[in-house]
């Protein structure tokens, strides 16, 4: 099932991420991040377990930014990952966003859901809003990123508008 997150889910789904960090392939959370992003996040859920998560966190007004989509590894293979994206997406349609992006160390998997690769350099938002204050930047950025048009989001023209 997928659902949005509630307080009660923040340990796991930091439990989930910072499992993914220890391995240098996502960024660690804190749980006061977690606590302050937590409208952004779904999640999956079996049995009552966090098996899941994906954030959709705003960029500006026609920008959003697919994060921390990560899956147990007992549970992969079987699409959470893909239903935790489509939710995200749908989402962003709704909201009226333009396009999605992600900054991520598997580029392969967001062009199999119809990502492109883009250079960072079109994403000056989230670069100066959030990745300036990463131990990782700029040198040591091993993110690729990936951007996704929505064009059929309510309230656009079919066009992005660059911002």
């Amino acid at each position: 099932m997928i659902r949005r997150a509630r307080t009660g889910d923040v340990v796991a789904i930091q439990k989930l991420i910072n499992t993914y960090a220890a391995t240098g392939v996502m960024l660690p959370r804190s749980r006061v991040q977690l606590y302050v992003s937590l409208r952004d996040f779904m999640i999956a859920e079996e049995d009552g377990q966090v098996v899941g998560c994906c954030a959709l966190s705003l960029s500006w007004e026609d920008l959003a930014e697919i994060r921390s989509l990560a899956v147990a590894e007992s549970h992969r293979g079987r699409g959470l990952g893909e239903a935790l994206f489509a939710a995200c997406v749908h989402e962003a349609r709704e909201l009226g966003i333009h396009r999605v992006f992600a900054l991520t160390t598997s580029p392969d998997y967001f062009r199999r859901c119809g990502f492109s690769l883009c250079d960072k350099k079109e994403l000056p938002h989230k670069i100066w809003n959030e990745c300036i204050n990463c131990p990782k930047f700029p040198d040591d950025c091993d993110e690729t990123a990936v951007v996704l048009a929505l064009p059929d989001a309510p309230g656009t023209d079919g066009g992005i508008d660059e911002h």
